[in-house]
């Protein structure tokens, strides 16, 4: 299930979006300002924002850009919401990093059809292509794991554990979302099931001194972080 941010300070569109997005299987969060918006990143980063240009404060312009220029949300996806139609604001909003741009007042089914193609140009080009984070690099097609120069052994699962965790680095993810996304929903096993494996997988990170990226998140979940100590870098 992939989570929108929807920034924009007008309730009444926000709630709709967030309705129709709800309606559609997408876990949303709103944001009425740049600050609220900032804060909901800082925490957990979406899949993709959808962002107003004109926000109290700093513009959704502004947001654009600082994202843009930090690398935890360089490649975050954003599509601009905005009454200015004019060609010369469409050419600002994707100067400053937006992916696509759409002008008030828009049909839900456009936004919709939007964020679709937003999120398959941002997602991973094949399920086989090799994904590094840090240190830590995973190739599907040879199925070998290293984290730098040392080769690591994992099993099955936890290979596609640390696959999905590395597809989606610095998103917390539940246990039943590990259990949905890794395991399938088909299968009945225990939430507990995944501390099992989560273990494991960092016994089986530890001689890469990479172990420490696959956060415990109280109350949360599980994330994997590249923000490793430099203990244990």
């Amino acid at each position: 299930m992939s989570q929108v941010l929807v920034v924009e300070d007008e309730a009444a569109i926000a709630e709709l979006i967030a309705l129709n997005l709800r309606h559609a299987g997408y876990e949303v969060t709103v944001a009425a300002t740049a600050e609220q918006a900032q804060a909901a990143i800082d925490g957990v980063l979406p899949d993709l924002v959808l962002l107003d240009w004109m926000l109290p404060g700093q513009s959704g312009l502004a947001l654009a850009r600082r994202w843009r220029a930090e690398s935890r949300t360089r490649e975050l996806p954003i599509i601009m919401l905005t009454a200015r139609a004019a060609e010369a604001d469409k050419i600002s909003g994707l100067d400053a990093g937006a992916d696509d741009y759409l002008t008030k007042p828009f049909s839900t089914n456009e936004l919709m059809a939007r964020i679709r193609a937003v999120l398959r140009r941002k997602a991973p080009e094949a399920l086989d292509a090799a994904v590094q984070v840090g240190k830590l690099r995973l190739d599907p097609a040879t199925r070998r794991v290293a984290g730098g120069d040392v080769e690591l052994k994992l099993g099955p699962t936890e290979f596609r554990l640390l696959h999905f965790l590395m597809v989606h680095p610095e998103r917390v993810h539940s246990r039943a979302q590990l259990l949905d996304r890794v395991w399938g929903d088909h299968v009945f096993i225990e939430e507990r099931t995944v501390d099992v494996h989560v273990k494991r997988l960092r016994e089986a990170l530890a001689p890469a001194q990479c172990q420490t990226m696959v956060e415990t998140v109280r109350g949360a979940g599980y994330r994997l972080t590249q923000q490793v100590p430099e203990t244990q870098a």
